[in-house]
């Protein structure tokens, strides 16, 4: 495996330069292309021959709008998919007949034509933006273009990243392919994040798994279609190791607090670790904290009274034993929805208090394995699972955010436009048919609010039919208090309980809590934002010089989008900052008051004009003061061009290194 951080050509530390030989007759081979996402298929097989016939323009998937569900072969034609397999299986056979076990890596003019197959024909910008995810391209945008050692030679220049989740492993990896020293501090035992943290029964993505990786960890062995929360640990876990960052970081270290020292610029950064303080300082901080880190436990009177066990999903006590307890869980959200169906069949009854319903988005698949067919591929065929994850990738980008656009001549509540009504009459439809035997339950279950106004989940059916067990219970009259042996309700029920499990969230605007972050003013960042946290692109806030968060205010993807994608973008933005700090020989940078208020505006309006924005919609997308701060409303392209076109000159101050000054 090559030290990616020294081979200028290859940047994915799953790379492989050899693949297993194909020995299986063609019958085999026959069933397997029968089975194969074909647009995914003859992308991989022309990219491995250079057989560029393999992906004729007729044959180009049409990638129609998804309301709901995506098409197979994406919207492939029946004629067309027999069409691929034709041209598929001889290319399989020659693959096996040659040998043909090794990647090709393509050159920029050969890659272009690839992507415009599998994309359907992409533009110019979003071609450019694809190839940032394409690790066979040669001259692939991503990691830094440039060295410490030759940008600045002899500089003293350190940075502090703050938490190694997935926001932090990526901070880490481009830090060091750049030469950056820096150190990372984890509070946890081990790193991961929110993945580490989260343990409760049925934890698992809900995406598919192939779309969430970075284009720097390209995994293609992954053994389920939507992965359990133990895989992606393991997925972080395993990327550490094999870029060798953790000899960077330093465990059971909790960061207390952070103070900008202008004299020296830097930031005087405190940790805690094994109850002692330490003062550390840094001439720059990642804050790779995550918004899905502080549980979200709301108050009730009677709570401490309450003599059962209480725990948030993501502090999950494994020592506790629910067989044959009566449990409530207290939210259905996304980590209800999996918690509920992981503990049904061994509790003795399960109250679920729901606020609101979720609106549900068929997934068959949600809980199996991945395709034989997928599986046999990625192991036998050079690249078949990087291009199937592209293909995901760019199904992604801007996903179902049509169905969302608000109508600003729609007048009914319980959507924001025809579009979005279409979706709510689908999803409906499928509750109708789940709740057959029980319609008086559909004014319950059916959401009031349109739908994509909050996370929309994945359905496979195991959330009814826990809900329909005899032992379940759906309560949605609010809990007005807690007794010693249960919960009453505003009806004035009491509902007996042995255990209740927050599955209520996160505190997701309070960002960086409960670090103290003092800025050069001696304001805190808490007291700047009061209550509501800004930052332009989510990661730059003006008076707190040489601080980059990953994953901050506004970069939550809610309908559409990649997850990593949009962290990788904000590291690379980080990286290139600390570029410009170094080759301008400047101390400290920081953006200006006037970009952030732009962006500010444009962000606000983009939220304004979805259905999550809209007034009726009760959401932890909003902070306390109703303003969606959490969400990103654009595409891929619009966070690729923000963070890749950042006017250093115009919209960041730098000031000089205190040596420097006259």
């Amino acid at each position: 495996m090559p030290d990616p951080s020294e081979v200028a050509e290859i940047d994915d530390v799953y790379w492989r330069d050899e693949y297993t030989p194909i020995t299986e007759d063609d019958a085999f081979l026959e069933r397997i292309v029968a089975e194969a996402d074909l647009p995914s298929l003859l992308t991989a097989l022309a990219a491995l021959t250079g057989d560029h016939t393999l992906i004729p323009a007729e044959l180009r998937p049409p990638l129609p709008p998804v309301d709901t569900t995506p098409p197979a072969h994406g919207g492939m034609s029946e004629a067309a998919q027999a069409q691929a397999r034709e041209l598929a299986l001889p290319a399989l056979k020659r693959v096996r007949d040659e040998g043909l076990i090794s990647p090709r890596l393509l050159e920029p003019e050969e890659a272009r034509t690839l992507v415009d197959f599998l994309t359907g024909g992409a533009s110019a910008e979003d071609a450019a933006l694809m190839m940032h995810e394409l690790d066979l391209v040669t001259q692939r945008p991503g990691a830094p273009t440039w060295h410490i050692d030759e940008v600045a030679p002899g500089r003293d220049f350190e940075v502090a990243v703050i938490g190694t989740g997935m926001s932090g492993i990526a901070a880490m990896y481009r830090l060091k392919q750049a030469g950056v020293r820096f150190v990372a501090f984890e509070k946890h035992p081990e790193v991961g994040g929110t993945w580490w943290a989260n343990t409760y029964p049925g934890v698992r993505l809900d995406t598919p798994t192939f779309g969430y990786s970075f284009s720097f960890a390209q995994r293609a062995d992954w053994p389920n279609a939507y992965a359990e929360g133990a895989e992606i640990e393991a997925y972080a876990v395993e990327i550490v190791d094999r870029a060798k960052l953790r000899e960077h970081i330093e465990f059971n270290t909790e960061v207390i607090s952070m103070t900008w020292d202008e004299a020296s610029g830097t930031w005087e950064v405190v940790v805690r670790r094994d109850g002692a303080e330490q003062y550390r300082r840094f001439h720059a901080v990642v804050a790779a904290t995550g918004q899905l880190e502080k549980p979200n436990i709301p108050e009730i009177p009677g709570q401490d009274d309450f003599g059962g066990v209480q725990m948030h999903s993501a502090r999950w006590d494994h020592n506790v034993d629910l067989t044959g307890k009566r449990v409530a869980v207290v939210g259905t959200g996304a980590s209800a929805y999996q918690i509920v169906p992981g503990i049904i069949d061994r509790v003795a009854h399960l109250d679920v208090f729901q606020r609101s319903g979720p609106w549900t988005v068929p997934a068959p698949n949600y809980h199996d394995p991945v395709p034989p067919a997928l599986a046999w591929l990625s192991d036998h065929v050079p690249h078949y699972g990087q291009w199937f994850r592209f293909q995901a990738f760019w199904g992604a980008r801007t996903g179902r955010l049509h169905t969302v656009k608000v109508d600003p001549e729609w007048n009914r509540t319980d959507s924001v436009s025809a579009t979005n009504l279409r979706v709510r009459e689908a999803l409906t439809a499928i509750m109708r048919e789940q709740w057959a035997d029980r319609p008086d339950m559909l004014s319950v279950v059916v959401p009031a609010y349109p739908p994509g106004g909050k996370r929309m989940l994945r359905d496979n059916g195991v959330w009814t039919h826990a809900l329909h067990q005899e032992h379940a219970d759906l309560v949605t009259s609010p809990i007005e208090r807690f007794t010693s042996d249960g919960i009453v309700t505003a009806d004035g029920e009491q509902h007996p309980v042995d255990a209740v499990i927050y599955a209520t969230g996160f505190k997701a605007s309070d960002y960086l809590d409960p670090i103290v972050v003092t800025g050069p003013s001696g304001q805190t960042l808490k007291e700047q934002w009061n209550g509501d946290a800004t930052a332009w692109a989510g990661i730059a806030v003006p008076g707190f010089p040489n601080l980059f968060l990953i994953q901050g205010p506004n970069t939550n993807y809610v309908v559409h989008g990649q997850f990593h994608f949009m962290i990788e973008c904000g590291v690379e933005f980080t990286t290139e900052a600390i570029h410009q700090l170094l080759r301008r020989g400047a101390a400290s940078l920081e953006v200006k008051q006037e970009p952030l208020d732009r962006f500010l505006a444009w962000i606000d309006q983009g939220n304004a004009e979805c259905a999550w924005g809209q007034s009726q919609v009760r959401t932890w997308y909003k902070n306390s003061r109703g303003r969606v701060s959490q969400v990103w409303p654009y595409s891929h392209l619009e966070y690729w061009t923000l963070t890749r076109g950042a006017d250093f000159d115009t919209d960041f101050t730098f000031r000089p290194r205190p040596e420097a000054t006259p």
